[in-house]
């Protein structure tokens, strides 16, 4: 038994919120109770403990859309023109650096992505990989990443005919074989999902194998929709239908499939996502830096749609995108009122909901039964912290250095601020080797 408590717990369950002297209980992987620190101390006297010091505990960070290899961009000076527009970002950027990578980049880049979101207090990650001429295998190293750093992920193959019918193939066949060796690992930390860049670079020919190679899994579809304007008026032009009813005509919308952007959707889109229960996750980082537009949140989440919140690879820290996030509604909609409840609800909820669509477990709060994912922070608030400010004391006070230990599955990952079982500086140094080998390949 672990006992993490001495700290205001902030549980997210609606029957018991918070606990001002709060104390989580944990047993193996799951949390066995949660209560008064003085109460469960006493209940569990040979219990290890790990002292909050007044801080916060409450439930690990998700995040429902990531570009994991993204990390081995930073820094890159990248050849030729600066890009003009979202589709010379993909050609000159992306697409440049997602062909140069071998399987052993693929395994760093995974390995420095989930320490760093160790230290930002992320504890599940919902990845969308690339890597054209190191299709089989990948998905396995990124797994590999997940295993030895302890974090719980799912992920899947981009499918794409932008670089031929041939590898097109093989990343179907990468998104099936993960999907079952996964299931046949029975691992609560790893699932699949089937990928799919986006309609622009998808034919039908293609959409229709890889409808075929969903035949019978559940596990759901993961693509970008409607990033760019360009996405729908080419899918108009092209195929007669807008992409969403594209998609769905597929088979490719459900509860279980994840839809991220969605920024340049209309009425009928929307209406279609929210009568498939198709969960969309926001980017606010990547929307921006793209300048590919701003995605209606306020009427997603009006609609009754489960939107999510990711970050597309800008970044591992969730708190972070929430902030953003926030600044991004009240900028769109020109109106300082604006994002206040749909951005908690997005971190805080809905990204849970996602996250259980994919592993066979209970996530996102603090409650007897759920996954004993959870992180402590240090931040001692200037201001009364309760039940009903804390997304202010968060969105304001609060940031990723505040995060002290966290927790994942029942194992301590970190523990203040120091990992518990991975040397960081030499998994860096061997990133670096790594990155610096792929950017003379481009």
């Amino acid at each position: 038994m672990l006992l993490v408590g001495n700290g205001a717990l902030i549980t997210r369950d609606p029957e018991m919120p918070f606990i001002a002297d709060g104390c989580a209980a944990i047993n193996g992987s799951s949390i066995n109770q949660v209560g008064p620190t003085k109460v469960l101390r006493e209940k569990y006297p040979a219990a290890k403990f790990i002292d909050a010091k007044g801080g916060l505990i409450m439930p690990g960070f998700i995040n429902s859309h990531m570009h994991i290899y993204s990390v081995f961009s930073r820094g890159m000076n990248v050849p030729g023109e600066p890009a003009e527009d979202f589709s010379s970002v993909l050609e000159k950027l992306w697409w440049r650096l997602d062909k140069a990578l071998t399987l052993r980049d693929v395994y760093y880049s995974a390995m420095t992505a989930m320490i760093e979101a160790i230290k930002c207090g992320c504890t599940t990650m919902i990845d969308h990989h690339a890597s054209p001429f190191a299709v089989s295998g990948s998905l396995r190293e990124l797994a590999r990443g997940a295993k030895d750093t302890g974090l719980r992920l799912s992920a899947c193959y981009e499918v794409s005919d932008r670089d031929g019918q041939k590898i097109a193939y093989e990343g179907i066949r990468e998104n099936v074989s993960f999907i079952d060796w996964a299931e046949q690992e029975n691992d609560p930390m790893i699932s699949g999902k089937f990928g799919l860049h986006a309609s622009f670079t998808l034919s039908d020919q293609t959409l229709e194998k890889c409808r075929e190679a969903m035949e019978g899994r559940g596990n759901g579809f993961h693509v970008h929709v409607a990033e760019s304007a360009a996405d729908e008026a080419q899918c108009v032009e092209k195929h007669g239908a807008r992409v969403v009813r594209r998609f769905h005509d597929f088979g490719l919308t459900g509860k279980n499939s994840v839809f991220v952007h969605c920024i340049h959707i209309d009425d009928e889109e929307r209406e279609l996502l929210k009568e498939t229960d198709t969960a969309v996750v926001h980017n606010p980082e990547s929307n921006m830096g793209n300048a590919v537009g701003a995605a209606n949140v306020a009427g997603l989440a009006a609609a009754g749609v489960t939107l999510g919140l990711g970050t597309d690879g800008y970044l591992c820290d969730m708190l972070q995108s929430y902030k953003m996030g926030n600044a991004l509604c009240k900028h769109a909609a020109h109106h300082p009122n604006k994002g206040w409840g749909e951005l908690p609800a997005m971190l805080f909820e809905n990204n849970a909901e996602i996250a259980e669509r994919a592993f066979p477990v209970k996530l996102g709060r603090l409650k007897a039964g759920y996954a004993a994912d959870l992180i402590v922070l240090d931040y001692l608030p200037p201001t009364e912290l309760n039940e009903k400010n804390i997304n202010g004391h968060l969105l304001f006070g609060a940031s990723a250095r505040s995060v002290i230990t966290t927790i994942a599955g029942g194992k301590v990952l970190m523990r203040d601020r120091k990992l518990v079982e991975l040397d960081a500086e030499e998994i860096f140094a061997k990133a670096r080797e790594c990155a610096s080998e792929l950017w003379k390949r481009l």
